[in-house]
């Protein structure tokens, strides 16, 4: 039985409606053919093939197609004549490369029950089962696992080939990729768009390449619409991607990419990754949670004394009624109590609630880490000291204390500082150094430059800090504005020493335009009288006379031959030589180490 015979018969005519019986049963669909690039090199590994409705119909857009399908519950009546018209329509083209076609994994079932894609069909149209690959296309979870295994290895042991398709939007596409370990993923163009802004889509697409090299899986990416996307996932290693920029569906598969496109290909330049950003409002306070005692209103001021008397570490407990909280006791307000003349003797078979502070700070436990500590400095100081009540959905989780809410924000401002400087919001140590390790792991010459403001102490002391901060504010945005955003990088590695690492051949005049600027706008910083005279007039300890120019930036440079230097140390170190040579030079200077250029 052919398979056209096949698809006609299976057609239930009761069921059918208007157009789409037509469309299935003339077979009125047509095929486009996208590319699939190496990001190698540019050329073209395979071809995806893409159903359309006839067009000037309702049912052009394959969305609209299976949608209609779906509601007549014909989806793979429809998906068995897609994928006949995709491969008949390639095989014309006699073609060297492979050709990729969907098929969701229900559909699928239902075409090995009739041995729809038989090698005898195969080799009728000419084509070889190496070049096929069946794209995953995932639209329920409902599908029997243990089955599909059996089938897909079937077609394996033919040659076909498997990928798994929009990877990060079905329901359990990463399952599909653990158990059926395919040959090809594709990662939804959804995390594609924008990557070169945002850090989150970035690390997702990082995190599925290496789970892709420890599976020996080749990812493709889809949806690149743009040079600076192309250029990110060039640099994170990635074998194909497709998307508009290197080629629209068309009616005839491409041989090559066009030559404009081409040249990306060809540029040994890496592309600056989006900054990291702080995952601080993310962050919840659940993990403050102390596990903790409870009691209830009936509990007796004796029981909680004993209580804390036998924690030593207890320095609060909440009283709850129903799992809710009515009130805490805290350890220093107990003991002041019971310490005094008689209390003890007065009070210690009274009710706890007594006691108790019957205002305490209660927090739900999904509020962030700052907006914890917004809400404890808008209230009196006790509550630092006492600890607040956790709660979930307002019953009581246990409690949080000052203590660890201070060490937690300071442990999260250190680390974000190592990521991205909070005065400037420029990438700090961490991101600047595994740039520079970057480039020396694609043996990329570059020039590393130290900038550091001369004279900024005399400054920040005679004009106080907030002055300060705005000068160094004021560099940074001079840096930024300055250099190409896709080449080159800036980094502030705290107070007023800054970093540039430059891929632009340029850097030279980019430098000499910084000095030039901050040379300009320097002498506004300063009031009248220092104006007047260049600089401010001070004495040291010893009632010297001092007298301090105005402020100016001094940049050293080094020339980073891969096969000079092995790591960001090494860079590192170079370019502080080279920042203390330029300090030597007066006013604002650049000195860039010419053994090296």
């Amino acid at each position: 039985m052919t398979l056209l015979r096949l698809a006609r018969n299976i057609v239930n005519d009761d069921e059918a409606s208007g157009n789409l019986h037509q469309i299935i049963s003339h077979r009125t669909l047509n095929s486009v053919f996208q590319p699939i690039v190496s990001l190698s090199n540019g050329s073209i590994h395979g071809h995806e093939g893409l159903i359309r409705g006839p067009k000037h119909s309702d049912f052009h857009s394959p969305m609209d197609l299976f949608k209609e399908a779906n509601v007549k519950n014909r989806v793979c009546e429809l998906e068995l004549l897609s994928l006949q018209i995709g491969l008949e329509s390639f095989a014309k083209f006699s073609c060297n490369n492979k050709i990729f076609v969907n098929v969701s994994p229900e559909c699928l079932l239902r075409f090995e029950e009739n041995r729809v894609i038989s090698m005898a069909y195969i080799e009728h149209l000419g084509l070889n089962p190496k070049d096929i690959v069946l794209e995953l296309t995932e639209s329920s979870p409902t599908f029997d696992y243990s089955k599909l295994y059996s089938v897909i290895d079937s077609y394996r042991n033919v040659g076909f080939q498997i990928a798994i398709d929009d990877l990060g939007e079905g329901f359990s596409s990463l399952r599909l990729w653990s158990e059926l370990q395919p040959e090809y993923v594709k990662i939804d163009k959804h995390f594609i768009n924008g990557i070169n802004l945002d850090p989150v889509k970035l690390q997702f697409v990082k995190s599925i390449q290496q789970i892709a090299e420890n599976s020996s899986t080749k990812v493709i990416v889809e949806g690149i619409e743009t040079e600076a996307e192309l250029a990110i996932v060039k640099d994170l290693n990635i074998e194909f991607c497709q998307g508009y920029l290197l080629g629209r569906p068309q009616l005839e598969p491409i041989h090559e990419i066009q030559e404009n496109i081409k040249r990306l290909f060809k540029s040994n330049a890496i592309s600056v990754f989006p900054k990291a950003t702080s995952t601080q409002k993310q962050s919840n306070i659940r993990r403050l949670l102390v596990n903790v005692p409870f009691v209830l209103a009936a509990t007796t001021n004796d029981e909680v004394y004993v209580l804390f008397e036998s924690n030593p570490k207890l320095f609060s407990i909440p009283v709850i009624e129903n799992e809710i909280p009515i009130g805490l006791i805290s350890r220093a307000n107990m003991i002041d109590r019971f310490v005094r003349p008689f209390r003890k003797e007065l009070y210690g078979k009274h009710s706890c609630t007594e006691f108790m502070d019957r205002h305490p700070l209660i927090v739900e436990g999904t509020i962030t880490f700052h907006e914890l500590s917004d809400l404890i400095t808008q209230m009196e100081h006790h509550h630092l000291t006492n600890g607040f009540i956790i709660t979930d959905n307002g019953k009581c989780l246990g409690l949080g204390s000052g203590h660890a809410l201070l060490r937690e924000i300071t442990e999260m401002q250190i680390s974000a500082a190592r990521y991205a400087n909070p005065l400037t919001l420029l990438p700090g140590n961490v991101p600047i150094n595994e740039h520079i390790d970057r480039l020396l792991e694609k043996n990329i010459t570059f020039w590393a430059c130290y900038c550091d403001l001369d004279n900024f102490k005399p400054f920040n002391d005679a004009y106080g800090f907030r002055r300060g901060d705005q000068l160094i504010q004021l560099v940074g945005e001079t840096l930024t504005k300055s250099v190409r955003s896709d080449l080159d990088f800036v980094g502030h590695i705290g107070g007023d020493d800054f970093i540039l690492i430059f891929q632009s051949e340029d850097w030279e005049e980019r430098c000499q335009h910084v000095l030039n600027h901050i040379e300009e706008v320097m002498p506004t910083f300063y009031g009248d009288n220092d104006r007047k005279i260049g600089g401010i007039d001070s004495e040291d300890r010893q009632g010297n006379n001092i007298f301090y120019p105005f402020s100016s930036l001094s940049i050293g440079a080094v020339r980073v031959i891969p096969e000079l230097f092995s790591s960001h140390h090494e860079v590192s170190a170079a370019m502080t030589i080279a920042k203390k040579e330029a300090k030597r030079l007066l006013g604002n200077s650049l000195f860039y180490e010419r053994r090296l250029r």
